[in-house]
């Protein structure tokens, strides 16, 4: 099977772009484009940080309500984006817990603060404990574990298999990282505005009841990933049973916005039809 939806790309206005879409046994039921072509994340470089992380509190280096970041905030506050540091720089805007506040700075802290219990550097450890097992070799978080990633289509096919069928984690830490972290917490999804209620997990955006997003408007609600302003995102959908990668090396703005939500709706509609 090869999903006719996918063809819905080659008329985005981007130089160049691949997806495909993933079930949770790992059957790729289509690609389109240079799977193997590496794109920058940008922040869908988070959730291979998130999962790393993850890692790190199961092999017991960190504890997930410990503290990180700033006073009375912790890992989980830097994974949900409430430990109220500000967007790209270390300025603390609001106490831990009270708003969603999304924060490339909160996921640097996130990283030295693994680093450190670690010791070893938090692009090093990534590839141990994510990449090298689940054998994402065209795959490296090198620099900000919030934006600097770079992958394929590929690979992340099968980051995208193990979020919905774990092998490296617990399956009950994998659900509690897809679970709502401080519920009705409120705040701005970047390029769609301010969301009441803006739903995180641990590292993973939740859809909820978002309106505007970037998934479907046939998304279940709890649909979970992220997307980039490198033009790139990933989502599972735990109701369709499927996950779905989209890499582009065009900026996100309102080409994608106009383009990625019916893409996502024909997906869907083809996988359950």
């Amino acid at each position: 099977m090869s999903l006719q939806s996918l063809a819905l790309t080659e008329n985005w206005p981007v130089p160049t772009a691949a997806a495909a879409v993933v079930r949770a046994d790992g059957t790729v039921l289509g690609t389109r484009g240079p799977v193997g072509h590496r794109f920058p994340l940008a922040s869908v470089t988070k959730p291979l940080a998130a999962y790393a992380v993850l890692v790190a509190y199961e092999e017991g280096a960190v504890e997930l309500d410990e503290p990180a970041g700033p006073d009375g905030a912790t890992v989980r506050h830097l994974l949900a984006h409430t430990s109220g540091l500000a967007f790209d720089e270390h300025r603390i805007m609001s106490a831990p817990g009270e708003r969603r506040l999304y924060s490339n700075a909160g996921f640097e802290v996130l990283g030295d603060h693994v680093a450190k219990a670690t010791e070893i550097p938090f692009a090093e450890y990534a590839r141990q404990a994510v990449l090298e097992p689940l054998g994402m070799a065209s795959t490296a978080l090198d620099g900000s574990p919030a934006k600097d990633g770079v992958s394929t289509v590929a690979d992340l096919v099968r980051f995208a298999a193990e979020l919905q069928a774990p092998r490296l984690l617990d399956p009950r830490t994998v659900a509690e990282a897809m679970t709502v972290q401080y519920p009705g917490t409120k705040g701005v999804l970047p390029g769609y505005g301010h969301q009441n209620p803006n739903d995180w997990g641990l590292g993973f955006e939740i859809r909820g009841a978002k309106s505007p997003h970037w998934t479907g408007r046939s998304s279940s609600p709890g649909t979970f990933g992220h997307f980039g302003q490198s033009g790139t995102f990933l989502w599972v959908d735990p109701a369709a049973g499927v996950a779905c990668v989209a890499l582009t090396d065009r900026a996100f703005g309102p080409w994608a916005v106009e383009a990625w939500t019916p893409f996502t709706d024909a997906v869907l509609a083809e996988v359950r039809g």
